[in-house]
This record gives structure tokens, C-alpha cells and sequence, in this order.
């Protein structure tokens, strides 16, 4: 990741020789996200321009057609080593959990996929799963970019259980009362010490883990409308002209506990249990962030 990396120095040295200190430090936070969010955002476009541009009577289908142009992005990610292997396979974790969530939600009639395809399981176009892994590729590629550390992180298997019963929990409240509030507030209990350590033009900042969490939910919610305003998923009673509930938002905010315990159990290494301490000035520049 050599080169990505220098793109990285050389606009940090741009923004701290042009921009007054306020500035830089925001334009290279929307910047370095965006760099973070790359898979998301190529599907995203991939959603919008297939919508607008494959006719309908094309001879391979717009779902086949977005699980090949996916599976192309995964696989120039690892080819351009714009992933690590290790964060390939934290990514492949997330295609398959999101997948049987998928088989179950979209039979539960959830939601729907309203488009004919080949690759299409009970319901459930193949592609679908690349929309998980979109998020954790963001997650894996955002802890390196940023260089983010977790601190205080409670005891590890605490996260763990947490996860799980999240998890668990989008299935279960089909037949049991829905237990969300409860694991949100579980959630802000767990993690409300914890900070997100990360760098942003050679200085540390922080914010607490809870607040990051709601505002990625945020950006989630409006990445879901693109979908369904493309009538890639519909929910039930939905038309392409509704926007998404924002019970929604809430749904994806315990997802990223989930999506965040899986990609710790490979990045161990941003996770502290003991506070870190306050850094009021600039830090020396990690060789891995600008």
C-alpha cells in the first residue's frame, strides 16, 4: 500500500501548506473517508448507473451484472492491494453473516428484491452480499486510514456477546418482543468510555465510539434510499419514491456493533483496555496516514 500511501502524505502536506489548520484538518477528514468508503461508494454508483442505463430486456440480468461488477471491485482491491488479505478475509465474513440474514429477512418478507436473475438464491440475488461486505470493507479500511485506536475497550468478550445478541436479535423479533431498545442502550453502557483514537493531519483526535456509531448509521440510512430509489430492494409496502423508515437507522446502528465485533476479531490491535492519554499538539506523523 505503498502508493496509496504517499497520495495520502502528499495531500496532508497540501492541506497543512494551503489551508488554515481548521480547514485542512476537515477537508482531510471528508477526504480520507471517502477514500475509507471507496467499495461502498462504487456500488452505490454501480446501483445508480445499471438503474438508469441496462435495458430490461438485456440478455444478462442487472442483478448478475452488479454480483460481476462486484466481485471485479473485491477482486481489483486485492490486485491494487487496496485491502490487505487479512482484511479480505474479515470482508468474506461479512458477505456470508449478510447473506443468511438476507435469505432470512427477505423470506420473512422484510424486504424484497423485485428483479428477475440467474444468480438469485431463495429470493436473494448474490450480489446482495457485497452490500455487507462494502461495510466491512469501510470499517477495515477506516481503523488502517485513520490509524484508529479503541480506548478504554471493555473486555473483549463483552463486545463479542454483544454482538451476537444483536445479531440474533434481527432474527428472534419476528417471533419474540423485539429486544433493540434494550440492546441500544446496552450498547451506550458497554461503550460509553470508550473513545475512537484517530489522526487526522499528524494530531490525535477522538470521539466517543456510541456517537460515531450513530453518525455512520446516518450515512447508511441515505446509502439504503439510494438503493431502494433504484427499486434494487424494495421494503414491504415500500415504493421507489418512499424514503426508507428511519427505524431504519436504528437498525443499522446495532448492525455496526456487529459489523465492528467482526472486524476486531482480526484487528485486535486497535483495541485498548486502558485509556489513552490526551494529546493537546501534534503528534510525529504515523507511516501510514498523512
Amino acid at each position: 500500500m505503498t502508493t496509496t500511501r504517499r497520495i495520502e502524505r502528499a495531500l496532508g502536506d497540501f492541506t497543512r501548506a494551503h489551508l488554515p489548520t481548521g480547514l485542512a484538518d476537515l477537508l482531510m477528514f471528508i477526504l480520507k473517508q471517502g477514500w475509507a468508503c471507496l467499495f461502498g461508494f462504487l456500488m452505490l454508483g454501480g446501483l445508480l448507473v445499471t438503474d438508469r442505463f441496462w435495458p430490461d430486456d438485456a440478455p444478462l440480468h442487472r442483478y448478475d451484472l452488479l454480483f460481476l461488477y462486484a466481485l471485479s471491485i473485491q477482486i481489483g482491491f486485492l490486485i491494487f492491494k487496496l485491502e490487505t488479505l487479512q482484511e479480505a478475509k474479515v470482508i468474506l465474513l461479512f458477505h456470508l453473516t449478510g447473506t443468511a440474514m438476507e435469505l432470512f429477512k427477505v423470506n420473512a418478507g422484510s424486504w424484497a428484491y423485485p428483479e428477475p436473475a440467474l444468480l438469485k438464491f431463495y429470493g436473494v440475488p448474490l450480489f446482495s452480499g457485497f452490500m455487507y461486505a462494502a461495510v466491512g470493507s469501510y470499517m477495515a479500511r477506516v481503523i488502517r486510514i485513520f490509524d484508529m485506536k479503541f480506548a478504554p475497550y471493555p473486555p473483549f468478550w463483552t463486545s463479542v456477546a454483544l454482538a451476537v445478541a444483536i445479531y440474533v436479535n434481527f432474527f428472534a423479533h419476528h417471533y419474540l418482543p423485539d429486544a433493540r431498545y434494550v440492546l441500544m442502550a446496552a450498547s451506550v453502557l458497554l461503550f460509553a468510555r470508550t473513545r475512537v483514537w484517530f489522526t487526522i493531519n499528524r494530531t490525535r483526535r477522538w470521539m466517543p465510539l456510541p456517537l460515531a456509531a450513530f453518525l455512520t448509521s446516518i450515512f447508511l440510512w441515505i446509502a439504503e434510499n439510494v438503493g431502494t430509489n433504484t427499486g434494487t430492494w424494495l421494503y414491504n409496502g415500500q415504493s421507489t419514491l418512499d424514503l426508507v423508515h428511519l427505524s431504519k437507522m436504528g437498525s443499522w446502528y446495532l448492525l455496526l456493533y456487529v459489523s465492528f465485533a467482526t472486524v476486531t476479531l482480526v484487528l485486535r490491535d486497535a483495541l485498548s483496555p486502558a485509556p489513552l492519554h490526551v494529546v493537546t499538539g501534534p503528534e510525529p506523523a504515523p507511516q501510514s496516514t498523512p
